[in-house]
């Protein structure tokens, strides 16, 4: 059931001079879901003509139609990390409640990306793609070279000194989510420790993160078109049908590995934490997070999608809005199950089209390194890539190998940044289960 599907199902006013209509929860996943087909037909059928003058107003305008929804999406992202995260944090009320939410979580979270690891390394040593590549490795983009020279060690000093930003607006206008959390934490913790005093500041952030997400409730509506013009952009400048398809077909084992991966993670792994741990059914509560889901793949960002993640989760799957507040933002931080899982593929992929056998002993170092890089990755489109080169280095492979890679990398990130998504969700639902509410400190749901 779509966000606002949920929302006005009984008849809210939504018509014009007092007329009254009701909306289906099917329409909105239905319009997003043509929406990324539509986006797709333009993309295959215009992609050999996309940088030809004569089609340039359309194109433009049908790139103009993902980039705004996009930004708007954006624009959300760092104040809806704050309220929700202080509001999380307070809804929480007994600090130990606090504690055992915040270690539930990481333990998931851990525990996820790991097992997705192990996932995607027994698949691609069973199925074994490196055999059938065809071509070289190309060369891989000077910036992704560079970053060979990244030890594991380095990477998590990076990550922890970025959870401390001397400067928090500085942090904002950076993208530094991890370190807003922190502070967002922090903030909600005295907060907390203050009691009564510190009720008008906590009114103020609840009724601003209950604005964002009324606002998120109608952003959400521009999403078909929004997923459209990113799904033709992104396709027509691959250079349309015909070359997406070649490029597929040409890694077809490496990307059929990745897909398998995926779906074996999301529909198992996942799905039977969220039945035997969230006590959830869980196609219910994947058709309720369709909406999240879609706009996932369509902006292949976590950190974009979070708003709506957030909205699915509390509204169409009743999850508490103090777990979903406190994983949701977190999560899309650190939780990718599906980049991790991806980059134990690809490395071993690369090591496989090289005659390169790797030892058990280097299996292990993949599963450890990809577990940390994927907590390290932005979550931004095709961040992947980068942190990539981090596993690469570990086990002694060239960065160059990535460039097998990049031709169809913008399609899988598209797969692995829904998984991720969908792995936060489940998240919410299992720290809701594991820690009880408190009636008296939770806040209304005023969704």
């Amino acid at each position: 059931m779509s966000p606002v599907g949920s929302a006005i199902r009984s008849d809210s006013d939504l018509g014009y001079g007092g007329g009254r209509m009701r909306i289906k929860p099917w329409v909105l996943p239905a319009a997003m879901l043509t929406g990324a087909l539509l986006g797709l037909l333009i993309g295959a059928s215009l992609g050999e003509r996309w940088a030809d003058p004569s089609v340039e107003p359309f194109v433009l305008f049908v790139r103009m139609l993902g980039v705004v929804f996009l930004s708007a999406l954006k624009a959300l992202i760092v104040p809806l990390v704050v309220t929700s995260i202080v509001v999380g944090v307070t809804g929480m009320g007994d600090l130990r409640r606090v504690g055992k939410a915040a270690s539930a979580t990481v333990v998931y979270f851990m525990t996820t990306t790991f097992l997705a690891v192990v996932t995607g390394i027994v698949l691609v040593s069973l199925i074994n793609p490196g055999s059938h590549a065809v071509g070289n490795a190309a060369a891989a983009p000077v910036e992704l070279a560079k970053a060979v020279a990244q030890t594991p060690a380095r990477a998590i000093y990076d990550v922890i000194t970025s959870m401390f930003p001397s400067n928090i607006i500085a942090a904002a206008a950076d993208s530094n989510i991890l370190g807003l959390i922190v502070f967002s934490v922090t903030i909600g913790i005295v907060l907390s420790l203050m009691g009564p005093a510190a009720k008008p500041l906590n009114d103020v952030i609840v009724a601003a993160n209950d604005a964002l997400l009324k606002l998120v409730r109608f952003l959400v509506w521009f999403a078909p078109l929004g997923i459209l013009g990113l799904v033709a952009d992104r396709i027509g400048k691959a250079g349309g049908g015909a070359v997406v398809w070649q490029e597929l077909a040409g890694l077809g084992w490496y990307a059929a590995t990745v897909m398998l991966g995926l779906l074996v993670h999301a529909f198992i792994n996942l799905s039977a934490l969220l039945v035997f741990i969230g006590r959830r059914r869980w196609w219910p509560y994947a058709r309720g997070m369709v909406d999240a889901l879609l706009t996932a793949f369509g902006t292949a960002s976590s950190a974009a999608t979070m708003a709506v993640t957030l909205q699915c989760v509390v509204e169409n799957n009743k999850v508490a809005r103090r777990a979903a507040d406190l994983v949701i933002p977190l999560g899309t931080t650190v939780n990718m199950d599906g980049t991790a899982l991806y980059e134990a593929v690809a490395v071993i992929f690369i090591a496989q089209s090289m005659g390169i056998e790797l030892s058990f002993a280097q299996h292990l170092l993949i599963a450890v390194t990809a577990t940390l890089a994927a907590v390290g990755a932005a979550a931004i489109p095709e961040a992947g890539l980068v942190t990539m080169v981090l596993v690469l280095g570990a086990v002694g492979l060239p960065a160059e190998g990535i460039g097998l890679l990049l031709s169809i990398d913008w399609i899988l990130d598209r797969f692995r940044t829904t998984v991720n998504v969908w792995g936060d969700s489940i998240g919410a639902a299992i720290v809701d289960r594991m820690v009880p509410a408190d009636d008296a400190a939770v806040p209304t749901n005023r969704y």
